[in-house]
């Protein structure tokens, strides 16, 4: 893992390097990079594909204690990460995580060449469905987070639908979760920063204002969504890709939220040709 210092603190990352076209995955909360082992996979043979861990939980460096950890706050975190490595025209994939829909509405959107929506949060569904509803209670409560995660150690409370088992149709395996939920598990300040995060998300008239600024990024987009997703209203993927104005919509079958979990392969074929032809 590569690391670099940003205002809110260190940001790891994983960089697979090359000249080809930048492709920079995001991850959503109490995870990490590698939700995007298989995709990069698919990927990494004629595309730079760049990984960084966010500071949403699953990140193994504490933030500085005074860093601005809320949606937004992350979001030009983001900016602040293409600006450091100096990227332009990038191809910028979220999953699960919708705060980078704010960095158009926030003007940050300059070094963002192509866009890529699957399965996530968007317009007021933040913190999303019953899993985010389940988190934010925990967060409110002194010690809650605590609590919810070391619930996580026990392997059968992933697949309750008020955690992880609406977000993928197919269990994650156990070692990849650890390794998400380890930090969380053994650091308060690591706890801290995503309690800052999930308490940091703006009222609904923010959020809705972040999913209109949409119609104002002119260039390729794509929106990759799961058809049967539990957690992410379907109808959502079709609303952004009609607000965008190169918008167009692919659905997955057979997939939750997670789709780089429970479909990899078909997600990397419809951005192999996005990357081409988009």
């Amino acid at each position: 893992m590569a690391e670099l210092e940003l205002s809110a603190g260190v940001v790891e990352y994983e960089d697979t390097g090359g000249d080809g076209p930048v492709v920079v995955l995001l991850h959503g909360v109490a995870m990490d990079g590698s939700l995007w082992r298989h995709v990069v996979a698919e990927l990494r043979d004629g595309h730079r594909c760049i990984v960084p861990t966010l500071p949403l939980g699953g990140h193994r460096r504490p933030m500085r204690p005074d860093a601005d950890l809320s949606v937004l706050g992350v979001a030009r975190l983001v900016a602040e990460f293409l600006e450091a490595l100096d990227l332009t025209d990038v191809t910028l994939v979220m999953n699960d995580w919708g705060g980078a829909q704010a960095l158009v509405a926030d003007g940050r959107d300059q070094r963002i060449g192509k866009l890529v929506i699957t399965s996530c949060e968007a317009f007021d569904n933040f913190p999303p469905g019953l899993p985010g509803n389940n988190l934010y209670a925990s967060a409110k409560m002194p010690g809650g987070l605590n609590v919810a995660f070391t619930l996580l150690r026990f392997k059968p409370m992933r697949r309750l639908p008020v955690t992880w088992g609406r977000m993928s149709k197919r269990p994650v395996p156990d070692a990849v979760m650890d390794a998400w939920f380890r930090p969380l598990w053994t650091s308060p300040d690591i706890r801290r920063d995503l309690r800052k995060y999930v308490l940091g998300v703006p009222p609904k008239s923010e959020l809705l204002r972040w999913a209109e600024a949409l119609r104002t990024f002119d260039r390729p987009a794509l929106v990759a969504w799961a058809s049967e997703d539990k957690v992410m209203p379907p109808e959502h993927g079709r609303r952004l890709a009609d607000m965008l104005p190169q918008g167009e919509l692919v659905e997955i079958a057979d997939s939750y939220t997670l789709i780089p979990e429970d479909q990899p392969e078909e997600l990397a074929r419809h951005l192999r040709e996005f990357l081409r032809h988009g």
